[in-house]
């Protein structure tokens, strides 16, 4: 197949096929006369289990390693993303358990105490790492992780209130102008949170608020504080490292 049909197939885009290929991930079986790239069935067996991995959030140097050792075992990695995608699917029902709950209490239905209110929560994991990684090279990632692993548990509660006040803060204004001051005060909070984590530069955050809005996984996540947040930071952030740069 060519690297369009299997972009077609898989649900990529070409231009993702092509870094697979230049780092080594994933290289096609041939390159046809016309310089076309072309996948075996065996290529498109080794990016389904790419596709899996990416899917759980695995950078994409750690896949490299692990489906380039001679230890690998196709058979055996499915039935680990089985498991996983499994445990994934309970997360889910308890989230999907919580917000029932939430919208019977808020009619008056029922009482909540504040532990079922966040039942089904988990924030240990960053599902775009390998993304981050791509777009940004492995520094900001790098750090960020570095930082989080020295956090004790009450710090590490503490950054995830933080990152929630912060999305509600923003959520809350949502309806102004991006470049109003009051805007642009709570987009100043959302750099610096960022920078407590990691080291992002002002193009790599402007970056992040494009991202927002171009990959949907990114804005059904942070639209869930409120419908268009995700257009309002990505205009806010825009504007604030394009007014910092000058």
């Amino acid at each position: 197949m060519k690297v369009k049909e299997v972009a077609n197939l898989a649900g990529i885009s070409v231009r993702t096929l092509h870094y697979y290929d230049e780092i080594g991930l994933l290289t096609p079986s041939e390159i046809n006369e016309s310089g076309y790239r072309i996948y075996s069935e065996r290529n498109l067996e080794q990016l389904q289990q790419i596709l899996f991995f990416r899917q759980l959030g695995m950078p994409l140097k750690e896949i490299k390693v692990i489906i380039g050792s001679p230890t690998f075992n196709q058979l055996e990695a499915l039935e680990m993303h089985r498991e996983i995608l499994i445990e994934k699917r309970e997360n889910i029902n308890s989230l999907i358990q919580t917000i029932d709950k939430t919208i019977q209490y808020k009619k008056g239905e029922i009482e909540m105490s504040m532990e079922e209110k966040f039942s089904g929560f988990n924030f240990d994991e960053n599902k775009y790492e390998d993304e981050a990684r791509e777009r940004w090279g492995d520094t900001a990632v790098v750090e960020a992780n570095a930082k989080k692993d020295r956090w004790t548990k009450g710090e590490k509660q503490m950054m995830e209130k933080e990152l929630e006040d912060t999305f509600k803060r923003l959520a809350k204004i949502r309806h102004l102008a991006p470049d109003s001051e009051e805007a642009q005060e709570a987009i100043e909070q959302w750099w610096k949170y960022l920078n407590k984590i990691g080291s992002y530069s002002l193009d790599a955050f402007k970056g992040l608020g494009e991202m927002y809005v171009a990959d949907n996984r990114f804005t059904n996540n942070i639209d869930q504080f409120g419908e268009g947040l995700a257009t309002f930071m990505c205009e806010a952030m825009r504007i604030f490292a394009e007014q910092h740069k000058s």
